[in-house]
């Protein structure tokens, strides 16, 4: 895919509520972002949108993290990103302690420190960072910090090609609050569970249904379908799954097993995509169960990046060096509706 369009992205929509105490149905934060073509000229056009997706990383460069995000800076350079993507897990083993933890700086800031990766990061919560101050990654002060970073709950990156919606799918894991394994989770904003979950999944619902946006994809932490360590995460199958099937969602983004992994849905033209191996990876867990329409699976570190245009998407997954492991192109129809 050519780079024929550099976009320069903004916030153009100030986020008000960066903590919601009481987690109610109601539109979810947007963020959206304009961009300009490279030539100057003020028509967008078909233009192009790219940007790169990494996942369980915070490890203050150990276990190949840095090597990852010097990796991520050069193909950043190449593909002229817009945005990175993180898939949760953002600080281990237990998320931040506070607003003001050092981490935040060893594990972020201090890694991923090329010219490229200077841009907006995108980033939901995983179940690890759920076992800290979950609320101090949403505070402005972090952003005060370092102002690429920006984590919500659940928001949607409307990027006029494409609308991502970030999901926060700890909450809908039953595990966690049955069996904490001597954790502590940090649940505030989340209990009562069920009404939360119902409200969550109404406002998912709600905004895929209403989007007119040419790509339609979902960010979340935990698998829909995996053969890694965790695998399928039942929860999402049930509850997940069938709205995102009803809307036509393209991409399902997520991380917590430690690979990169392609998965093609039998039944629709939903493509399952893994990136949670931008630090510690699990060598040789492989499932064996449940491997129709697997495409690719790697379990060291790396990351992918997604291009796309008005015509068709390019995935590529790499490794810890750069070098390319798996691409994928999908084609839109150019007669079609996402109503």
């Amino acid at each position: 895919m050519g780079n024929q369009c550099q976009w320069h992205l903004w916030l153009v929509l100030a986020i008000t509520c960066f903590v919601s105490q009481n987690y109610v149905a109601g539109e979810l934060e947007r963020v959206h972002l304009k961009a300009q073509p490279r030539n100057g000229n003020s028509s967008k056009g078909d233009g192009f949108l790219g940007f790169l997706v990494v996942g369980d990383w915070g490890r203050k460069g150990a276990f190949n993290q840095s090597r990852v995000a010097f990796q991520m800076g050069k193909i950043g350079e190449k593909l002229k990103i817009d945005f990175v993507v993180s898939t949760g897990d953002n600080f281990y083993d237990n998320g931040l302690n506070s607003q003001h933890d050092p981490a935040f700086l060893q594990s972020f800031t201090n890694i991923y420190k090329s010219k490229s990766l200077q841009t907006h990061w995108f980033s939901v919560l995983g179940n690890h960072d759920y076992r800290g101050d979950a609320e101090a990654q949403f505070s402005p002060f972090l952003r005060q910090i370092d102002s690429r970073w920006f984590c919500l709950r659940s928001f949607i990156v409307n990027a006029d090609l494409a609308e991502i919606i970030f999901v926060d799918t700890t909450p809908l894991v039953k595990s966690y609050f049955l069996n904490s394994d001597n954790h502590t989770y940090d649940w505030r904003g989340i209990i009562p569970r069920k009404r939360y979950i119902t409200n969550l999944l109404k406002d998912v619902e709600c905004a895929l249904r209403e989007s007119t946006a040419k790509w339609k994809i979902v960010v979340g932490h935990h698998a829909i379908r995996s053969i890694g360590f965790h695998g399928d995460t039942e929860e999402l199958v049930n509850y997940l799954l069938p709205i995102l099937k009803a809307n036509n969602v393209d991409f399902y983004i997520n991380g917590h097993d430690h690979c990169l992994q392609h998965i093609s849905d039998t039944n629709s033209r939903m493509e399952f995509l893994t990136s949670g191996a931008g630090s510690k990876a699990w060598r040789g867990d492989m499932k064996k169960q449940r491997r129709e329409g697997l495409r690719f699976f790697y379990d060291g570190q790396g990351f992918m990046s997604l291009q796309l245009s008005q015509f068709d998407a390019h995935i590529a997954f790499y490794d810890a060096y750069g070098t390319v492991l798996h691409t994928w192109n999908v084609w839109k129809p150019i007669f079609h509706s996402s109503m």
